[in-house]
C-alpha cells in the first residue's frame, strides 16, 4: 500500500501527516512503529491522521511512536496548520482529539495558538508535581536542565512502580525570573523529544506568575520558544489555555506501508 504523506514539526517535535478525508487509514502498531523508526522509515515523534468529523472542521487522529493514542499539544497545531495548507481556512477552527473539542487560531507571523482543555487538580509528589493536561505528566523542578540526563531520569520515573502500567510524560524544569526551561522524556515515543506540547503546558501551570488571573508563561525548549496562556481560577484550578508556537511544513512524499507481519 502506497500512501502520500506529509511531514511537519513544531518547535522540533515532528509528525508525519496523513489525508484520510476521502479515504480510511487504520495502521497498526508495528506499521506506526516502522514508519516513525529514523533509520528504516520516514522518521518522527508520531503520527497524525485528518479525518472528517461532523459537526467539526475535523478530527484530529494521534499515534504516539510505538502506536499508542494520545493527546499532542504540538500535534494539535501542526495539524492546524496542515489543514489551513490544504484549504481548509478558518478564522476559528474547532476540532476534534482524543481528548474531546479544540479550538485554535493562526496569527500573522505564523504562530498557532491552540486551547487546551481546563486542569484541575495539581498533585504534589514529595518535592515534585503530577497533573493531566490531555496526557499525564510528571514535573521535577531542577537547576542547569542543559547538563541533566533527561532519558535517565525520565526512564527512571515513567517506568517506577507507580506509574509503569499507564505511563507518564516526565518534565525537567528550570525556572528564572523571565521564562521557564523544558526538557521532556515523552512515553509511547521512550525518548527525549525536542518539544512536547503538553508537557510545557503543564510546566507552566506550575510555574504561574500571579496567585489569580491572567498568566502567560514563555518557554523555551531545545527545539524553540513557546508561551502558554491562562487563567488561574484557584489554587489547582485553570481556564482558558492556550498553547501557543510555531508550526511548520517540513515535506512531502509517498511511502510504501508494508503488511503487518
Amino acid at each position: 500500500m502506497t500512501l502520500p504523506f506529509f511531514k511537519y514539526q513544531a518547535t522540533g517535535n515532528d509528525f508525519i501527516i496523513f489525508d484520510a478525508r476521502n479515504h480510511p487509514i487504520n495502521l497498526s502498531s508495528h506499521q506506526i512503529s516502522h514508519l516513525c523508526d529514523r533509520k528504516f522509515g520516514i522518521g518522527a515523534d508520531g503520527i497524525l491522521i485528518l479525518t472528517n468529523k461532523e459537526g467539526y472542521d475535523f478530527e484530529m487522529i494521534y499515534h504516539n511512536a510505538d502506536g499508542s493514542m494520545s493527546m499532542c499539544g504540538n500535534g494539535g497545531r501542526s495539524m492546524v496548520k496542515f489543514a489551513n495548507d490544504l484549504g481548509i481556512h478558518r478564522s476559528i477552527y474547532h476540532f476534534l482529539a482524543i481528548d474531546g473539542e479544540h479550538t485554535a487560531t493562526m496569527e500573522d507571523r505564523g504562530w498557532i495558538n491552540l486551547k487546551m482543555k481546563d486542569v484541575r487538580g495539581i498533585h504534589k509528589h514529595y518535592a515534585d508535581y503530577v497533573l493531566n493536561t490531555g496526557s499525564p505528566h510528571y514535573i521535577k523542578p531542577v537547576s542547569n536542565v542543559r547538563n541533566y540526563d533527561v532519558v535517565h531520569v525520565g526512564r527512571e520515573i515513567r517506568y517506577s512502580d507507580e506509574f509503569a502500567k499507564e505511563g507518564i510524560n516526565v518534565n525537567l524544569v528550570e525556572a528564572n525570573d523571565k521564562s521557564i526551561f523544558v526538557r521532556t522524556y515523552e512515553r509511547g515515543v521512550e525518548n527525549e523529544t525536542l518539544s512536547c506540547g503538553t508537557g510545557v503546558t503543564a510546566a507552566a501551570l506550575v510555574y504561574s506568575h500571579n496567585d489569580n488571573g491572567f498568566n502567560r508563561v514563555e518557554v523555551q525548549t531545545l527545539g524553540g520558544h513557546l508561551a502558554v496562556e491562562y487563567d488561574k481560577t484557584g489554587e489547582e484550578s485553570f481556564e482558558n489555555i492556550w498553547l501557543c508556537g510555531p508550526a511548520e511544513f517540513v515535506f512531502k512524499g509517498e511511502t510504501v506501508v508494508k503488511p503487518q507481519p
